[in-house]
């Protein structure tokens, strides 16, 4: 497949996943962008390769960067947050604080876990929906996040974010009990 064959077939897949998680019609993200009803359609099956101009219009009126819209790579996106990149948004004198440890761009039902995994213990899960994101955060030992079949390890005091549709697992391959919180975003149903 050549450069340009993967770019329309990236543009294709990620103009549809961004429509469809903004929950915008192909008429109301045509309207939001200028660009016409029959262009989009033809771009989301790959048979056309838009002007960057049109490309632009496209991704602000998604709200993401061309970037994000551009974006070739096949596997799902991980991204760890390590403790000393998480954000203080206030602390008092008394001690008390707040952090912002993970955070993504996502909507529909939330829920949030807690987890305790011990030692040699694993838990796998099948593809959620399309779109379900899940947000963790390591409180104690050291987590084994397989993605896709690629494992991440994510410390204690450490937070990673990733798209839930593909397989995943969590593990525990370490010597110390692992505990994390976790929340699950989920699309809304259509």
């Amino acid at each position: 497949m050549s450069d340009l064959d993967q770019l329309t077939q990236s543009l294709a897949r990620n103009l549809k996943r961004w429509r469809g998680e903004r929950g915008f019609t192909l008429d109301a993200l045509a309207a939001r962008a200028g660009v016409s009803r029959g262009m989009i359609i033809q771009i989301e099956q790959a048979r056309t390769n838009p002007s960057v101009g049109t490309t632009v219009k496209l991704a602000d009126a998604l709200g993401v960067s061309i970037t994000t819209l551009l974006d070739h790579e096949q596997g799902p996106e991980v991204r760890i947050v390590p403790a000393d990149q998480a954000v203080r948004m206030w602390s008092t004198p008394a001690g008390s604080r707040t952090t912002l440890l993970v955070g993504t761009e996502a909507r529909g039902p939330l829920e949030l876990w807690s987890w305790t995994l011990q030692p040699g213990d694993a838990a796998g899960s099948d593809p959620h929906p399309p779109g379900t994101t899940e947000l963790l955060h390591v409180t104690a030992g050291r987590l084994t996040l397989v993605v896709d079949g690629e494992p991440h390890t994510v410390p204690a005091g450490a937070s990673a974010t990733f798209e839930a549709s593909v397989p995943h697992a969590y593990r525990n391959d370490g010597e110390e009990t692992v505990e994390m919180i976790m929340s699950v975003s989920i699309p809304p149903a259509r």
